[in-house]
């Protein structure tokens, strides 16, 4: 076993993120109800640093400055020192970066804030050189001890800004939703787009699943070919490039560049779940052979990397590794020099302008990331091969640089299983599933779906957030129960076992018990069973994940369907009726922008009873078709809409829009073409 020379109470978390700090000089608490105790009685100001594990700037801070014993005896001297997984709290992250923002213009990770001794922040920032840290915190706790008053003032005012800040009223003007908003939504984002690259037209360029998956529904329902042909480039680009792992599989968190080449290396959970899920609806749209691809290898990458043999999933890989100087460097598990390369590949050349081992290509200290500039389809016409040929090329070379890579120093894994993104994957197999029809991808949705219910439910019917060694401890944000709500839904939508619609429903009812806002018609993104921070927050805008509270009007959307349900539909309609001006940012209201297609467009409900009643539920998920929801049984059923509708005889389906209903068919054919009326 190592000696470390420092321990401190960090040792007895179980988050990757807090261990890594255990050993630091810094005397690091986490945040719970003894360390704010402790603030208050020794008088003394909390300093609270937000990351994560595989954060990059956050490693270079801890190297920098939590590490120095200079810099630890001037936090420990002065301050009460809490490390935060901004992943595990989300709901603290999110109180003292509204501050940061607020007090800056801007927000990050690492997050660092300097907190009076009830919590109330008083001054923050992101990444701090470690000169800029030590003149900063030594000007505070000097403050703070001449002059204390000045810092309580302060603290008052910013946190009415904070406590004001995100907060949303009832909107009661009548609803009014209409095709032509959308359209003006639709046409303000169009100015952002790169119309030659794909996404954003910036950098650094992010995936943002949400905002393509309401983007190529909005582009198919509508007929929009010139958007058709955006959300299919950008991802192409995507698959294509260096966002993509080519060799193992899987996407990074971002792309730093315009052309998707140079990521952020660290592969998030929650990124590749919804991945999966576009990229198997883009299929349906298009049927282009890659995204098939692309859901198969990212499936691959989470099962080998990602998956706990209990059915959870973990969090994420770091971004840094250890190059072949045992150096700590971002990158240097993915990237290889061009003599590798040559070493390895026995037909090179054609390797190299597969994957533009060129100047392209290149990044940097002699270092080649791997990067498509053309489909299959393309190069293999160029270069006057056969399809099937060049693609036996591709895999075999991805097999020799995947064992290759084997031998390195692999990222950092945090292993800690996450509620939501375990929910968001969940997904992300339920809808490859659901396209593919390959029952491996069941059988670990089935997994993790059990695995959910029977670890992270608990008794009284609420959620954890956690789970690790077998325990799980935070209570359950509404991101959980959203997301698990969500997932659960869709797979009653693939199996019809009610068992995951009735989860679905009573998870609901319970985010009203102890969510709900009855002044905006909202829900808080903290439970009322929780430890109340300073703000009890509301998230309303949709970012690389949507914000619970669109998931939650979608989730309610659809249940209002299957239990003709007024009120859920009632509730669902106010909260997007509550978004107002997303017309000035689309982006960051996609997902509610996507429950509003379902309020403009037709909307199906599709019942499918009788003993072959999956086997047309599978043929009927054939067809793109994003606005519709299937309810079926094998049995006689009570739910409102299969009552009345079983037969021995026969397996009809049932297409209905707005309370009416088309003659059942027996044809899925027939079916589709009135889903398509």
């Amino acid at each position: 076993m190592p000696q470390h020379k420092f321990t401190n109470d960090l040792i007895k978390e179980t988050s990757p993120y807090l261990l890594q700090h255990a050993h630091n000089p810094v005397n690091w608490h986490a945040w719970n109800d003894k360390t704010l105790e402790l603030a208050k009685k020794e008088n003394k100001l909390i300093l609270i640093s937000v990351g994560y594990a595989a954060c990059h700037w956050c490693h270079v801070m801890e190297h920098e400055s939590f590490e120095n014993e200079e810099v630890a005896k001037i936090m420990n001297d002065n301050y009460i020192c809490i490390k935060v997984d901004r992943e595990e709290r989300p709901d603290i992250d999110q109180v003292y970066m509204n501050a940061v923002q607020l007090m800056t213009g801007q927000g990050g990770w690492p997050l660092n804030a300097v907190a009076l001794p009830d919590g109330r922040p008083v001054w923050g920032g992101t990444y701090f050189r470690k000169d800029d840290w030590i003149k900063s915190l030594t000007q505070i706790a000097d403050l703070y001890q001449k002059d204390p008053k000045k810092l309580e003032e302060y603290a008052t005012k910013l946190t009415e800004g904070i406590q004001a800040s995100g907060l949303v009223n009832i909107n009661k003007e009548k609803e009014n939703f209409t095709k032509e908003y959308l359209q003006e939504c639709v046409d303000k984002w169009d100015n952002h787009f790169d119309e030659q690259l794909g996404g954003m037209n910036r950098a650094p360029k992010f995936p943002m699943p949400n905002n393509y998956h309401f983007l190529l529904r909005y582009a198919y329902q509508t007929n929009n070919t010139t958007l058709q042909k955006y959300v299919n480039n950008t991802l192409a680009k995507m698959a294509e490039g260096g966002l993509f792992d080519q060799v193992g599989g899987g996407f990074s968190r971002y792309s730093t560049d315009k052309k998707w080449h140079i990521p952020h290396f660290e592969k998030m959970l929650y990124d590749n779940g919804q991945l999966v899920s576009l990229y198997a609806d883009a299929f349906l749209a298009t049927k282009k052979t890659e995204y098939k691809e692309t859901v198969y290898r990212t499936l691959a990458f989470v099962e080998r990397e990602l998956m706990h043999e209990n059915g959870g999933f973990f969090s994420s890989l770091d971004a840094d590794s250890l190059d072949e100087k045992d150096v700590l460097e971002e990158g240097a598990f993915y990237v290889w020099t061009k003599e590798e390369l040559q070493k390895l590949i026995s037909d090179f050349d054609l390797f190299a302008a597969y994957y533009n081992i060129n100047l392209y290509g290149l990044w940097e200290h002699g270092n080649y990331h791997l990067i498509k500039t053309s489909s299959d389809e393309l190069f293999a016409k160029e270069h006057k091969l056969e399809l099937n040929l060049l693609k036996t090329k591709v895999a075999n070379w991805q097999n020799i640089l995947l064992k290759e890579r084997e031998k390195r120093q692999r990222p950092r894994l945090d292993d800690k299983i996450l509620t939501s993104w375990n929910a968001l994957m969940l997904k992300g197999y339920v809808d490859g599933y659901r396209v593919f029809n390959n029952p491996h991808f069941l059988e670990i949705a089935l997994k993790n779906a059990s695995f959910l219910a029977k670890n992270l439910l608990q008794e009284d019917g609420s959620l954890h957030h956690n789970y690790k060694n077998g325990a799980s401890s935070i209570n359950g944000y509404l991101e959980d129960y959203a997301a698990v709500i969500d997932a659960y839904i869709s797979l009653y939508e693939i199996t019809f076992d009610t068992k995951w619609l009735y989860l679905s429903k009573q998870l609901t009812d319970y985010t009203f018990d102890h969510f709900f806002d009855t002044k905006s018609h909202l829900f808080f993104f903290t439970s009322n069973t929780d430890t109340k921070l300073i703000s009890r927050k509301m998230e309303t805008e949709d970012n690389v994940i949507p914000a619970s509270n669109s998931m939650m009007a979608k989730n309610l959307f659809r249940l209002s369907h299957f239990y003709s349900n007024n009120y859920y539909l009632k509730i669902s309609k106010q909260m997007l009726h509550n978004m107002k001006d997303m017309d000035k940012y689309a982006s960051a209201f996609s997902n509610w922008l996507d429950l509003y297609l379902n309020l403009t467009y037709n909307y199906y409900e599709v019942a499918i009873s009788g003993n072959k009643a999956v086997q047309k539920m599978k043929e009927l998920n054939q067809t793109y078709i994003p606005n519709k929801l299937i309810c079926g049984s094998t049995i006689k059923s009570e739910l409102p809409l299969l009552q009345e509708r079983f037969s021995d005889d026969a397996t009809l389906i049932y297409v209905c829009v707005n309370n009416a209903c088309q003659l059942p068919t027996e044809d899925v054919k027939t079916a589709v073409k009135q889903l398509n009326k």
